[in-house]
């Protein structure tokens, strides 16, 4: 009676072995636990931190833990007396023995908080961490010293991209701007927002027609001013898919700092991250399905058991996605491509069909991502690169803020401009599977790095600063311009402790 639970024992033992796991069980004490979720200073409108599983041996599990025992986290108020609402869901498995945690504060704690993180019954790491209070919420205005909140963030100290795009604007002439940005985009047909930033208030005004998108760049800009001060500055956001400024920077007149969501090679525009990445990072856990966290545990299957195809679904807003798809039916082994909705080329419907919407998560089945601009650089890109499948990127002139840091054959395989070479770059990808698999995981480790929410935090105050240093004279509120209140929020008042420090101690 007492040889059977050995002989599981050594089948279960043998069947790790064979999947390149570690032999023994997770270690709760030598296990790892970081991440920003774990300072009360950091205040994200989701907190997170990571856990790496440990076993008894000290070897680090590069995939989830065997059997049922699932780690656990308990975020709770230190003091009795102060109930807050607080959203922790279930630990995001990220397929490589890593774990993410989240939890989402509704309230501010004064006292502040006590995060346990528990494996069975067992303290993980230094489990049970102490944050002492106050820990705020998202909604609490309570702006920091700028060198203090940058330094609990750990932001970096430059981002080539920044660097780039301010290269050409060694002074900005505000009153230039004034006298051009009107009459050159805020025609009929303009998508652009003035705004002022003055002792930490936000004031704007809209020119164009296109301009309902301001409230993505409205909610960054109140979320930042509730956390750091801002420096005083003026400024122009293009609310619109293309960059607008081709001006040479040595031409007559010279070219105009605006703001824009996307760049490209032949405009001057100082590139912020997108209003997707940046409206999910907002509304994780609440108003929106994809994020740059949730993405992370929701990858689909393992490597090896990825469908071996490059996969692709969109709208028409590029001919060479109907090429995709025409692609696809000649080459079903391959590539399995389809239109999930016709605007730019409805005549094309008939011929080519339309696919049935998928979930986001499900792209991830497959073990090669086809990615494609739409208009412009398309948007999913940065959560292609956060799952495990090898993303084949399109060439093109266009790009989002964190391009600068990708290499090509590193972190992606590149694709021809007119998706000649696709077809062979999946047999290669087929041919060499572990450098396939090697070149999809440098890509998912980097865009980890980059694109983790505090960094966009970090990235959106730096163009701010940078930006702010060049001005050549003093902003103002402008005719016509309205003030951007704060968001109520009557059910979770806080009462912030920091002094507002003078202008002059920044």
């Amino acid at each position: 009676m007492r040889r059977l639970p050995r002989a599981l024992l050594l089948l279960r033992l043998s069947l790790l072995v064979a999947a390149g796991a570690p032999e023994a069980l997770v270690s709760a004490p030598r296990s790892l636990v970081w991440g920003p979720g774990l300072q009360a200073a950091v205040v994200l409108p989701v907190r997170y931190f990571y856990l790496q599983a440990v076993n008894s041996e000290g070897q680090n599990f590069t995939r989830a833990p065997p059997g049922q025992t699932p780690f656990k986290v308990v975020v709770k108020s230190l003091s009795p007396k102060e109930l807050v609402r607080i959203h922790v869901p279930k630990p995001l498995d990220r397929n490589d023995g890593t774990f993410l945690m989240r939890y989402r504060m509704y309230e501010t704690v004064n006292e502040g908080l006590k995060i346990e993180v528990l494996y069975g019954d067992e303290h993980v790491a230094q489990s049970p961490y102490i944050l002492k209070g106050p820990v705020y919420h998202e909604y609490c205005e309570c702006p920091e010293n700028p060198q203090a909140w940058q330094k609990t963030l750990s932001c970096p100290t430059k981002e080539l991209q920044i660097t780039k795009d301010f290269a050409s604007f060694p002074s900005i002439n505000l009153q230039q701007m004034l006298n051009e940005v009107p009459k050159r985009f805020g025609d009929e047909r303009g998508a652009v927002v003035h705004y002022t930033i003055l002792n930490n208030h936000i004031y704007r005004r809209s020119l164009g027609k296109y301009t309902d998108f301001k409230m993505f760049s409205d909610e960054i800009l109140l979320s930042l001013t509730r956390k750091v001060l801002l420096p005083d500055l003026e400024f122009y956001v293009n609310l619109g898919d293309w960059p607008l400024e081709h001006r040479k920077v040595n031409g007559t007149p010279s070219p105009i700092p605006i703001i824009s969501w996307c760049g490209s090679l032949d405009s001057r525009d100082i590139v912020l991250p997108t209003y997707d990445i940046t409206h999910s990072t907002l509304e994780a856990m609440r108003g929106v399905t994809n994020d740059l966290l949730s993405i992370q545990g929701n990858t689909g299957p393992s490597w090896i058991n990825k469908t071996e195809r490059a996969f692709f679904r969109g709208r028409d807003s590029r001919e060479e996605r109907l090429q995709l798809v025409q692609l696809s039916k000649k080459n079903p082994q391959l590539l399995d491509a389809g239109i999930t909705g016709y605007f730019f080329f409805q005549e094309k419907e008939k011929e080519l069909g339309k696919a049935k919407l998928m979930g986001f998560f499900d792209f991830f089945k497959y073990k090669y991502q086809v990615n494609v601009d739409g208009t412009v650089a398309a948007y999913r890109y940065p959560y292609l690169m956060l799952g495990d499948s090898l993303v084949l990127k399109q060439d093109s002139p266009y790009y989002e803020h964190f391009y600068t840091a990708l290499e090509p054959w590193k972190h992606y395989v590149p694709i021809k401009r007119n998706l000649g070479d696709l077809l062979e770059k999946v047999k290669w990808a087929k041919e060499n599977d572990e450098e396939a698999k090697k070149i999809a995981k440098e890509g998912q480790l980097m865009a980890r790095d980059l694109l983790q929410p505090h960094r966009l935090y970090c990235y959106y105050y730096q163009v701010l600063q940078k930006y702010a240093e060049r001005q050549s004279s003093k902003p103002e509120v402008r005719d016509g311009m309205e003030l951007v209140p704060q968001p109520e929020d009557s059910t979770a008042i806080c009462q912030c402790h920091r002094k507002k420090p003078s202008r002059e101690e920044l």
